[in-house]
């Protein structure tokens, strides 16, 4: 056999060896994952950690209220943004599109049930015309840079009855002089105080737990009545006496080690409560800055007791703060005893809360 000959046979074996080997690896393929179910059987199995999502979320939802608060107040820290949740709804729908998941499409209908049957009635307009009172509440900041302008736009709301929380000392001539004209009557409490174009009567300062200092040491009464923030009067409207009462609760802190700090928020909240309990008129208004959400738990002694207008009478969520860019609801108008006909949000101040309103009416439908 000549050399040529030679280098044709070898030549003739590595191909054919090349072609075994590829042919063997054809035949039987690496081990790899079981590739996922297509067809109509695959939209069920896919997306089963999008549709636990859904389900967890749907039971937050629902089960809201039996969350401890013994932790960081937990459970009113949920509360407090339990609307906001009702966005993950559309980002896990999305999801369970991409991954064409029938099992995570149909697990979100619990939370979209539940988040529309808390909130859903709160995206109807359920505002009526007329009423016979406006009342309107502001905290018009501390360090308002405005307080002139603020002011002249209260003055022009329509309000019969205005509340201001968090009144500054220095700001205060100011409140009462551009003022006077639309209201004749007003009453200020330490902080917070009530313009009225109806005379007031039977004023007094409410104690809304206000009266310690940060390591709870006892403020003298002169101190106290300083830094007052609670206080009820008797307006003597054409319709008859309207007890009001404007309130300007704790503030509340979120630390990421303790979780929501609001001790002084709901001491005051029950303390509230408790004044409104006891109040013998039979018609009566609350205004103010309540720093939460009347989810919240902590506000269950007024809720139980009296009506959100908002709720009753608004239309949408009514978020109040921060006045740049809204995203809770802590200006509150409750009212028990009177029809609320409207409520709504007014435009911004030189405040970092939007100002509240609400028409109410004598009678009961």
């Amino acid at each position: 056999m000549t050399g040529s000959e030679r280098g044709q046979t070898m030549a003739t074996r590595v191909g054919a060896g090349i072609t075994a080997d590829v042919a063997d690896t054809v035949a039987t393929p690496k081990a790899t994952e079981p590739p996922e179910p297509s067809g109509p059987s695959g939209i069920w199995h896919r997306g089963r950690v999008l549709a636990t999502a859904a389900l967890l979320l749907g039971l937050l939802l629902l089960l809201h209220a039996s969350i401890p608060n013994r932790t960081g107040n937990l459970g009113s820290l949920v509360e407090t943004f339990l609307p906001w949740c009702g966005l993950l709804v559309p980002l896990l729908l999305a999801g369970a599109l991409l991954r064409r998941s029938a099992t995570a499409v149909i697990a979100l209908l619990l939370p979209a049930a539940a988040w529309l049957n808390l909130f859903g009635p709160l995206l109807v307009d359920k505002s009526h015309p007329g009423g016979d009172l406006t009342v309107v509440s502001h905290n018009v900041g501390a360090h308002n840079p405005d307080p002139v302008g603020t002011a002249r736009a209260l003055a022009g709301s329509g309000a019969d009855v205005l509340a201001l929380e968090e009144l500054a000392a220095r700001a205060r001539g100011t409140y009462e002089k551009e003022l006077a004209k639309a209201y004749p009557h007003h009453t200020v409490q330490g902080t917070v105080g009530l313009w009225s174009r109806f005379p007031l009567s039977d004023t007094r300062p409410v104690d809304v737990k206000m009266d310690a200092g940060p390591l709870g040491d006892a403020k003298p009464a002169e101190v106290k009545m300083v830094y007052n923030r609670g206080m009820r009067t008797t307006v003597a409207t054409d319709h008859g006496p309207l007890a009001v009462y404007v309130a300007h609760l704790g503030s509340v802190r979120v630390n990421p080690r303790a979780g929501l700090s609001s001790g002084r928020r709901d001491a005051g909240a029950q303390s509230l409560g408790q004044a409104v309990a006891a109040e013998e008129n039979e018609r009566v208004v609350l205004l103010g800055d309540l720093n939460g959400t009347l989810d919240d738990r902590a506000y269950a002694g007024l809720t139980s007791r009296m009506e959100s207008a908002q709720e009753a009478a608004g239309s949408g969520f009514g978020f109040s703060w921060p006045a740049a860019f809204p995203v809770v609801r802590i200006d509150q108008i409750l009212v028990r005893g009177v029809e609320p006909e409207s409520a709504w949000v007014l435009p911004a101040t030189g405040s970092d809360h939007l100002p509240v309103a609400a028409r109410v009416s004598w009678r009961t439908r």
